[in-house]
């Protein structure tokens, strides 16, 4: 029995193969094309993401002639995909979860006196992140293709919704609630699309994708479709709720950061709705076969991994994102370099769509070695904001942060963060979890384990970083805080 799983990222679409004793047999990874077409804009090209998929599995499948068991799926969440239901051709772009084109929307929306309920319903914020004001912008600005929706020609969902479809010939068009929950159109109260949000963004609610469980088989690949493969689809979360499952966060209080093109924290809060007074999100954590749920509160930043390759590919001080590290270890600090990276404006715990990056401190005396290390200081002190409110929201210190994802493999990244929030940072054996996580539901969907149970202790370490109790990072931090007010309502 041989789990494959189907990790959907904002950059690349990475394929494991996973034992049913958890192990990683074999991964294969394919990276597409990102599209700015206007500033603030971020779109993929659907038949990219789709022949990334393809690539991907094709490279993990080489590793040896395996029977897939089950198929668990995970993905970027926020972003939009319009595709037609007879053809599965993407009726325009998808637009991402970093694009910000709906800042003005939101804007009109906040103006109107709708936030609060938006808010008390959903979890979430109004905010351009979210895919119903993406939605709401295509109604107000494509017409053509927004009459299409509406005719029920064309079908609207996440990528996991996308991909199922695509796998299935069309056949189903689901997501699970872990998705569902990240629309601005799902009520976390009632746990089913909620009428009244649809109506406030004029969103058809017969083009929404069916609400599934996170776990339990939903649909079958059709082996013509999808690479002669004929498996269950029986698991399905966003990547971060997938990369908590990974880190076998399944009880109340578990905390896990993922570090890939943003960076997220999520906080297991069990059965509870627990609501933030500090910008924290609230979202569904994973929802059980028939219906029960687990929730979580979520700091969402924007702009990490994502930093380092526009070192790459925006500065071209490095040529892989793996030379940031020795370039910044080059220096013994930042010379005084702050980077705020708000690239994509600003998430939790300022929320400013308006924001943009901003380098201070330039003087004759900088080099690309002191850019790289701010960039560097400037993840880890994103990262000790959510860290302080989710420590003054829960009333205790986390004794450790539980860490996962591409840029952990940064050895001197890691001592960073744990200096600059004085915590033992605790890296994943498996640095991509998201993928694992993925696996863990589609192997508790078809029996391969039990119950979640089985997997609380299968969390292995591959290091641990103790803070360095003599470093400058609070004064350091002081001065970064003072340079995101800056960045604040530029655009």
């Amino acid at each position: 029995m041989t789990i494959l799983a189907i990790d959907a990222g904002t950059t690349g679409v990475t394929a494991l193969l996973v034992s049913p004793a958890g192990e990683v047999l074999s991964t294969g990874y394919a990276e597409f094309p990102q599209h700015f077409p206007a500033d603030g804009f971020v779109e993929h090209e659907l038949g990219e993401i789709w022949a990334a998929t393809l690539a991907a599995t094709r490279h993990a499948l080489t590793w040896g002639d395996v029977t897939i068991s089950a198929l668990g799926i995970t993905n970027q969440r926020e972003t939009i995909c319009f595709w037609d239901r007879d053809t599965l051709g993407a009726a325009r772009r998808a637009i991402v979860w970093q694009d910000r084109r709906s800042s003005a929307l939101c804007s009109r929306l906040r103006e109107g006196g709708h936030e609060p309920f938006i808010t008390e319903a959903t979890g979430l914020r109004l905010d351009p992140y979210f895919s119903a004001t993406k939605l709401a912008w295509v109604r107000e600005h494509e017409p053509a293709i927004w009459q299409r929706v509406v005719d029920g020609d064309v079908a609207i969902g996440t990528v996991d919704s996308y991909l199922i479809a695509r796998m299935t010939r069309g056949l189903e068009h689901v997501t699970d609630a872990t998705n569902a929950s990240r629309t601005l159109l799902y009520d976390i109260r009632s746990g089913a699309w909620s009428p009244e949000l649809c109506a406030l963004f004029e969103v058809p609610i017969d083009a929404l994708p069916r609400i599934v469980d996170s776990y339990g088989v939903v649909a079958r690949t059709e082996p013509s479709a999808f690479l002669g493969i004929d498996a269950p689809i029986a698991g399905i979360a966003g990547d971060q709720q997938a990369a908590l499952v990974g880190q076998a966060g399944f009880t109340a209080g578990a905390t896990k950061c993922t570090y890939g093109t943003g960076s997220f924290l999520l906080q297991h809060t069990g059965d509870q709705i627990v609501r933030s007074q500090h910008g924290l999100l609230t979202t569904v954590a994973l929802q059980h076969p028939g219906g029960a749920r687990d929730f979580a509160l979520e700091g969402a930043i924007f702009v990490t991994g994502s930093a380092v390759q526009w070192l790459r590919d925006g500065l071209g001080i490095i040529d892989q994102s793996a030379q940031v590290e020795p370039l910044a270890a080059s220096v013994p600090d930042s010379a005084g370099i702050v980077f705020v990276p708000a690239l994509t404006g600003l998430g939790a715990p300022d929320w400013d769509p308006q924001a943009r990056g901003l380098i201070i401190g330039i003087t004759r005396g900088t080099t690309s070695a002191h850019i790289a290390r701010a960039t560097l200081e400037a993840i880890a002190f994103e990262v000790r904001d959510i860290v302080t409110l989710m420590e003054s929201e829960s009333g205790s210190r986390l004794p450790a942060l539980h860490v996962d994802g591409g840029a952990t493999d940064d050895d001197l990244l890691m001592q960073i963060q744990a200096d600059a929030l004085g915590t033992i940072v605790d890296r994943s054996l498996h640095t991509q979890t998201t993928g694992l996580g993925a696996a863990y539901l589609a192997g508790l969907g078809v029996g391969i384990w039990s119950s979640v149970a089985e997997l609380i202790d299968s969390r292995r370490s591959s290091g641990r970083f103790i803070p360095d109790v003599s470093n400058h990072y609070d004064t350091e931090h002081a001065r970064w805080r003072d340079a995101v007010e800056r960045s604040k309502r530029w655009a």
